[in-house]
Parts: structure tokens; sequence; C-alpha cells
């Protein structure tokens, strides 16, 4: 119940888009709703006099640098570390000029710039600066926190919080967990709630009826068992023409439906023949009763534990399979999102950022795990002999 609420209820009290990308904040871990400095273009002023390395705006959009001229040096060469990163760091700039404004990938993190002469390698000059959260205004205006016809705009904006971080291309984790979630789960329990009907009333009919239709009722099961899944549902996407934009759930569930429904077809198949020869079920038929009388007030009553329990169990399994499939890139397919394509974007980082792996991933098994424990649960309501040795 706490997932189903965590995915339908989540995106009323979550409202962030899970694809809107933020490509200022990729790959980011856990933050909360931080102000950031709204920035226009870089100022064309000039340097001015300076005496040391100076750093004369320092953000995450930009870090704008200057220095004095050096007498007997003529080219210049920048390096950008981080804080306790040892040696000089990243080769920036080399040039003569007397200012440089670095945009390369900034973080709210403390970085040490040296300028060194190019020519022999001498530092000249060393400074640490740790850049302010800002947002340009064409992002801001890209992202609607502003709107894009507007000349005059705030100092500061308020940017959206991301709890769980975001992923490769800016997107917050949380929000995908819940869309993809919804997808996962449609799949979980529509597709076995359609091959697990089909597969009762195709196998009751056979178990009750007998003779020539039960043959065919189960070879045809057999024919069936025997198809490669993976294979089949390949051939469905082409048949489909499932292509970028579209999702690919039709097809996954379509597959399923059509060669997952003789297991629950043999379960009712075994069960109504254990009924049909019960005396309850003759005296009802020397009593008149219709064969649909039968079915609905004898059969169906006593088939139901066990399709509830088969049920709870196809659920996870379902779960299970749209996640490989989509994990491989056969399943749900971009822009929409599951748990198991979640995890195909997570394996990319995994060694730098577990956690867009890991999330997805504890979804699937907590999924699947409290479907198993409910179809333990049911199955052992439904088996009268335990549930009296058990009270």
């Amino acid at each position: 119940m706490a997932m189903l609420l965590f995915v339908l209820l989540g995106p009323l009290v979550w409202q962030q888009d899970p694809s809107q990308q933020w490509l200022s904040q990729v790959s980011s871990g856990p933050t909360s709703g931080i102000y950031a400095r709204v920035v226009g273009p870089i100022s064309t002023k000039g340097v001015g006099n300076v005496s040391r390395l100076t750093v004369l705006e320092s953000n995450t959009e930009r870090v704008q640098l200057a220095w004095p001229e050096v007498v007997s040096v003529e080219r210049f060469r920048l390096y950008r570390a981080k804080q306790h990163q040892s040696g000089k760091g990243l080769p920036l700039w080399q040039g003569r000029g007397r200012s440089y404004t670095d945009e390369l990938q900034l973080r709210r993190q403390i970085y040490r710039y040296t300028l060194v002469d190019a020519d022999t390698g001498m530092m000249l000059f060393s400074t640490e600066t740790r850049p302010e959260p800002a947002i340009s205004v064409f992002e801001a205006q890209l992202q609607e926190l502003i709107p894009a016809s507007a000349t005059v705009y705030p100092e500061y904006l308020r940017l959206p919080a991301h709890p769980l971080g975001t992923d490769a291309l800016g997107r917050d984790i949380l929000a995908r967990l819940m869309a993809g979630g919804r997808s996962s789960l449609f799949v979980g329990i529509v597709a076995p709630l359609l091959f697990i009907s089909f597969g009762a009333i195709f196998g009751g009919l056979a178990g009750y009826i007998g003779g020539k239709f039960d043959q065919f009722a189960m070879r045809s099961a057999d024919f069936v068992v025997a198809l490669p899944f993976l294979l089949f549902m390949i051939l469905l996407r082409i048949a489909f023409g499932i292509g970028p934009g579209q999702d690919g759930i039709l097809p996954l569930i379509l597959a399923m439906l059509l060669l997952s429904w003789p297991s629950s077809a043999r379960l009712i198949r075994g069960q109504v023949l254990a009924l049909r020869s019960q005396p309850f079920i003759d005296s009802a038929r020397l009593s008149g009763v219709t064969t649909w009388g039968i079915f609905r007030r004898h059969i169906f009553p006593n088939v139901l534990p066990v399709l509830m329990v088969a049920f709870s169990f196809a659920i996870p399994q379902a779960i299970f399979t749209e996640a490989f499939l989509s994990f491989i890139g056969m399943g749900v397919s971009p822009p929409s999102t599951s748990w198991g394509a979640m995890c195909n974007d997570g394996i990319k980082t995994l060694l730098s950022h577990p956690g867009q792996l890991l999330w997805p991933a504890a979804m699937i098994s907590i999924s699947v795990l409290a479907f198993n424990i409910l179809g333990d649960a049911l199955r052992d309501t439904a088996d009268k002999r335990s549930g009296g040795v058990g009270q």
C-alpha cells in the first residue's frame, strides 16, 4: 500500500516534472531548496588596477579572474584545482591577456586558481574561491522560473530541492522514481490481470468440458510455452513500430498476455478437474442447474482463492520482467520511464554516482518482496488446513 501511495499520490505532493532537464545540475547529490543569484551576460568593463590574482565574480555560472602585468613575463598559463587536490590541477588557459572567465562545470566547492609563467613554469599568483549558487537568465527562462519576455528579473531565485539528487541529464530522481513506478506497477498489475483471467477462463473451460477441447487446449499451452519470449517481444515492437517518443508499454503487455497464460490455464484446469468429480457438482447437475449456474455458484467460488494467490505471485514476476526488458532497452522507451529504464541509465554512472542505479533497484526489490509476502499470506489464508493449525 505504501508503494502504491508513493507512485500514485506522491506526484500530487512532489510536483516536479520527471522529464525536465537541468544542465547546470547534472548528477548532483541530494540538495535542499536554495536561493541562486540570477546572472546576465558577462560584463565587458575593464579589468582595472589589481596587484595580485583577483576574483572579480564568483558563482557557479562563471568565475572571473584578473591579474596585474608582470615584467619579463610574456605568456601566462592558468590552472584550476580543488582545494585539497595536489599539484596545479587542470590547465584552463594560456595567453598574453590579463583576465580570464572560467565557465567549466563549476560547483559549490572551494577551487584553487594558480597563475604561472607559461615559458618558465614559475608560479606567480594563487587564490582560492567558493562560487555561490547561480543560474543564468537564459536557463531561468528555459525552466520557466521567470517569464521568457521579462526584461527585469529578480536578483535571486529559489531553486527546487532534489532530496535524492539528479541523474546524468539533471532530472530529479525522486520525481522519476514516482513516474517510473507508475509504469512498472501498471505493467506489473494489468498484465497479470489479463493473462491470469484469460488463462483461468481457457483452462476452466478445458477442464469442465474435457474431451477433444481439453486436448486442444493443453497442446496449445505446450506450444505457447515453447515460444521464446524475448524474440516474440522484439517482433511485437517491430510490428507496432515503436520508436522514439513512444513508451512501448502496449507491446510489452500484449507479449505477456500471449505468452504467459499457460501456467494459470494449467493450474485452473487441474482445480476444475478435481471439482468436477465432487458430489455437490453432480447434485447441482441433477437438480437442473445450468452449466453457467454451476460455474457461478460452485466452481468459481472454489477456484477464486487459487486465482488470487496466482495473481499475487504473478505481479512480482511481471514487474521483474518489465524491469529486465527495460534494462536491455526492449521495454519502456524514452521519454517515458520505468524502474528498469532508470537502472539502464544508472549503470552508466555506477562508479561515480551509484545512487542513480541503487534507488530504482531498491524500489524493484521492495515491490517484488512486498507482493511475494502478500502472495504467501493469501496462500496461507486460502489453505484451510494451514489456517486451522495457525489458530
